[in-house]
């Protein structure tokens, strides 16, 4: 394959799962002999140092998005790479327009990473109206729609009308991530503060979707004094989270560890990883706790910790909003664990290499 200058769209670099996934791709790319140029409504957010150390880095200084298909318009023209890969909407309906607005002929690859119609089920009728008309306009006009999971296609299906055949199903990758350094193993030791046999940790920005309050509540249900509850993550919703926490009898045992651009150290010295989410596109944090060995306890939501843990094979999966039945789950798996290894073989199955080859083969 020859090489290509691939633009990867996005709204920023915020520390999400879609911009991390987008960062791990890009390296898969370059390593299979491509040029990655990152493309941002605005340059901004916890991962856009990393991307610039080694991707070229675009600002289109467009807070609003109705600004992006004539600014993106004007780098395609400028730039003309030979594929754009737009991820979240509504920058997957804007890069297929914004391509016909340029007059450059480059392959257009669109990605959906979240359960849309649970995302923005509170914006309002008029939302929802535009955001399917928008998806029944844009999507066909791409060269390649892809969804993370079989429950986000099934998503974006029914709410553009086009058929699920016409999307693909590519997994999210999760890299390996090397060995910590000592120091930030002995940094993590720290800040848990407490004897391994009861700590629980979980990893994601602090915000709605992530139902931070469902896992105190229930890590208040749990009869271990023993027990610590680590958040690793930062966000709008970390004073409330506190606030809770102290209304609930807990704060002494909940550590707010605020955000680390790579969470393994507090994998590693955890006993369990708990995933609390209303709605996921994929979960690569699940993915991340298996690799390091740990246990899982999710939600079993839309759309992916049910696909990544087949059901129940490699983790508990729990009905959405039930504290006690997290409780219950995050007790018996704390006692009773799926060995390391049949988790890390697991994990294995969710490689960079394979995903990005499965991205290149459709941008050809």
């Amino acid at each position: 394959m020859c090489e290509n200058l691939i633009s990867i769209l996005l709204p920023d670099l915020r520390g999400g799962g879609a911009e991390r996934v987008n960062i791990d791709l890009a390296h898969e790319f370059v390593r299979a002999g491509h040029t990655v140029e990152f493309v941002l409504m605005q340059a901004r957010g916890e991962l856009l140092e990393e991307a610039r150390d080694s991707f070229s880095v675009v600002d289109l200084a467009t807070p609003r998005a109705r600004a992006v298909p004539l600014a993106l318009a004007r780098y395609l023209r400028r730039r003309r790479p030979d594929a754009l890969l737009a991820a979240m909407w509504p920058l997957t309906v804007i890069a297929p327009v914004a391509r016909r607005l340029s007059g450059h002929r480059c392959k257009v690859l669109v990605s959906e990473h979240n359960t849309m119609s649970v995302q923005y089920a509170d914006w309002g009728r008029l939302h929802r109206v535009a955001m399917r008309a928008s998806m029944a306009v844009g999507y066909p006009l791409a060269d390649c729609r892809v969804g993370v999971s079989l429950g986000v296609v099934k998503d974006i299906s029914g709410l553009s009308g086009l058929r699920p055949e016409a999307f693909d199903v590519i997994h999210n990758p999760v890299p390996p991530r090397p060995e910590p350094p000592a120091r930030s193993m002995e940094d993590a030791e720290a800040l848990w503060a407490a004897p391994k046999g009861a700590r629980i940790v979980t990893v994601g920005s602090m915000k709605a979707q992530k139902n931070h309050p469902l896992l105190l509540r229930a890590f208040a249900r749990i009869d271990r004094p023993d027990a610590r509850l680590m958040f690793v993550g930062d966000g709008d919703g970390r004073d409330a989270l506190l606030s809770l926490a102290r209304d609930l009898g807990v704060a002494n045992r909940v550590i707010l560890a605020g955000f680390h651009p790579d969470p393994t150290p507090f994998y590693k010295t955890a006993d369990l990883f708990a995933l609390s989410s209303d709605y996921e596109g994929f979960g690569n944090v699940i993915v991340e706790a298996m690799a390091c060995g740990t246990p899982v306890v999710s939600t079993d939501c839309p759309s992916g910790p049910g696909e990544i843990l087949e059901e129940g094979r490699y983790g508990r999966l729990v009905p959405v909003g039930d504290a006690g039945a997290m409780a219950h789950a995050i007790g018996a798996s704390l006692e009773d664990r799926v060995p390391a290894e049949q988790l890390q073989n697991r994990a294995a199955e969710f490689s960079p290499k394979r995903a990005a080859a499965a991205y290149l083969e459709q941008i050809g």
